[in-house]
């Protein structure tokens, strides 16, 4: 299955991660570019991560141990100043 990811938006893909040995319970997923990109899921492999770096994504994947809306928020941030330094309006 895909699912697409629009230009400077961001998203969580923790309902996504299948494996029970991925090391990672949630993967936010930013798409910094100006063209919506298709993301394969369900995430089943570490390879996912860098397959979808190679498509422009900023991808921070989570352990258990890290802070999801913490992390999620960094993100969010360097997205809204990337938005702001392009001229593009908040939808």
């Amino acid at each position: 299955m895909k699912i697409v990811i629009r230009p400077h938006h961001i998203i969580s893909l923790g309902g996504y991660i299948v494996e029970t040995d991925f090391p990672y319970r949630n993967v936010i997923v930013v798409n910094p570019t100006a063209e919506p990109i298709k993301l394969e899921v369900p995430v089943f492999s570490e390879e996912w991560i860098e397959e979808q770096r190679q498509l422009g994504l900023e991808l921070t994947p989570l352990t258990e141990e890290d802070n999801y809306l913490s992390n999620f928020r960094k993100a969010k941030a360097k997205l809204e100043k990337l938005k702001a330094e392009k001229g593009i309006k908040a939808e």
